[in-house]
């Protein structure tokens, strides 16, 4: 499995609008054939930064998630947003196995 941790810092009066546009990605995410996992977390001691907990079946399955109409028009949207740029931490996933 394929996982990647994506740590987003976002500018303290774009959060609402960033929890809705990740909203939309995540809900076309989740639909993805390869998709496992799409979580979208929130720091409770930092409310403005976020993790997206993306697991897919493969790193292709990955790569396909960035070539979805979804994944740009999410990408473009917060792009304004972010307070530093997004930071995506590659993982293996063991367990669940595949």
């Amino acid at each position: 499995m394929h996982v990647t941790l994506v740590h987003v810092h976002v500018k303290p009066e774009c959060v609402d609008a960033f929890i809705a546009a990740t909203h939309a990605n995540h809900a076309a995410s989740v639909l993805e054939p390869g998709n496992r996992r799409f979580d979208v977390l929130r720091d409770p001691e930092q409310p403005n930064h976020f993790i997206l907990y993306e697991a897919y079946a493969s790193a292709g399955d990955a790569t396909a998630h960035k070539q979805t109409p979804h994944y740009a028009t999410w990408r473009d949207t917060v792009a304004e947003m972010m307070a530093e740029p997004r930071r995506g931490v590659p993982m293996l996933g063991l367990y669940p196995e595949a």
